[in-house]
């Protein structure tokens, strides 16, 4: 009995020195300790694709004969995957606040819909939210840069001279978050529209020609996302405008791009009221280039530079002629115009017609 009480007594010792070393190691050194997992709780976003833009009015004022409208329609037609309020696909997001803000969670989600809910998981804390709609498909424009917040940009992949027409209408959004414990959260999310359209609708007026091409410039090469602003490389690709089929003796060019540069810093345009109204400046932000292969195979280039800007959103509808020379004019007093006869003997090649 003796034996058993000592026995006891150390047994309560030992628990004791055992407890107290363990508040020491809790308490004064967590440099072997595991890190605490942050709790984590599911939430609810919101997606929702607002499309802002003029294209029906683009459309109403500027093809508005009966000729006019067979234009429209093939150029409306064009156009169906770029102005849409539609999303295919959206990639989501999360970074840390604190610098470098590195990406936390990614996920990549189906959309199918112009607005959609999803449930996310993600440990409680603050976040910078990025997402972007309509990237897949797209093969001119790509996501860079988005391990970490600040340098997430859309980039133009196609390196060199000429570039094609992008192929989808891009959206984006960014947003703070704060995932907080014990609250039912429900965040929405806006997605706005990156990039615009512009078009050239040549009358031939009887003129017999063998190729017309079409080229836009002027216009940025990436888009921030973080930021919402574009990048300008120094000097700007020529981006191919594609020939639209109209059924009837007017040529339609199109062209899918980012947009101009203007005289104060550029925004995604998320306004309502008239944000495609601008006054004509004196400097030249754009500019279409038109390349007229005669009979005769010489090739006259047309240099339309436009004076407003374009904006993220907007379709630009300019209308214009087929000289006896092959230079290209138009009504627009607005519009400056340079005409090259010959252009190809002046031992310019760089663009392939």
């Amino acid at each position: 009995m003796k034996h058993t009480t000592i026995y006891g007594y150390l047994l309560l010792f030992l628990t004791a020195l055992s407890l107290t070393a363990c508040s020491s190691y809790i308490d004064d050194d967590l440099s072997d300790c595991p890190p605490d997992i942050p709790d984590e709780k599911d939430f609810e976003l919101t997606y929702e694709l607002r499309l802002v833009t003029n294209i029906t009015t683009e459309l109403t004022t500027q093809l508005n004969t009966t000729t006019d409208a067979q234009v429209a329609d093939a150029l409306r037609n064009h156009l169906q995957n770029i102005f849409t309020d539609y999303a295919r696909d959206v990639d989501l997001s999360f970074y840390n606040t604190e610098a470098p803000q590195e990406r936390l969670v990614h996920e990549q989600k189906v959309m199918d819909a112009s607005e959609r809910s999803y449930t996310i998981h993600l440990p409680i804390r603050e976040y910078q939210h990025l997402a972007v709609a309509n990237i897949n498909g797209n093969n001119v424009v790509g996501l860079n840069g988005s391990d970490h917040c600040p340098t997430a940009q859309l980039l133009t992949t196609t390196i060199g001279e000429t570039i094609d027409s992008h192929t989808t209408g891009l959206f984006t959004a960014r947003q703070p978050m704060t995932v907080l414990e014990g609250v039912n959260q429900t965040f929405h999310v806006r997605l706005y529209m990156a990039n615009c359209a512009s078009a050239l609708v040549i009358d031939p007026r009887g003129h017999t020609v063998k190729d017309v091409k079409v080229y836009t410039t002027g216009f940025a090469t990436a888009f921030n996302i973080n930021d919402s602003t574009y990048t300008f490389a120094e000097t700007a690709p020529l981006v191919r405008a594609s020939s639209v089929d109209t059924n009837v003796g007017d040529l339609c060019f199109c062209s899918v791009n980012f947009p101009s540069k203007e005289e104060a810093q550029m925004k995604t345009v998320i306004e309502t009221d008239e944000p495609f109204d601008t006054d004509e400046s004196s400097t030249t932000f754009w500019q279409f280039k038109v390349y007229v292969t005669l009979e005769d195979g010489t090739v006259t280039e047309t240099v339309l530079s436009i004076r407003q800007p374009l904006r993220a959103g907007q379709l630009k509808i300019l209308k214009g002629w087929i000289g006896d020379d092959g230079d290209v004019h138009t009504h627009d007093q607005t519009v400056g115009v340079s005409v090259t006869l010959n252009w190809n003997d002046g031992g310019h090649h760089d663009i392939d017609l």
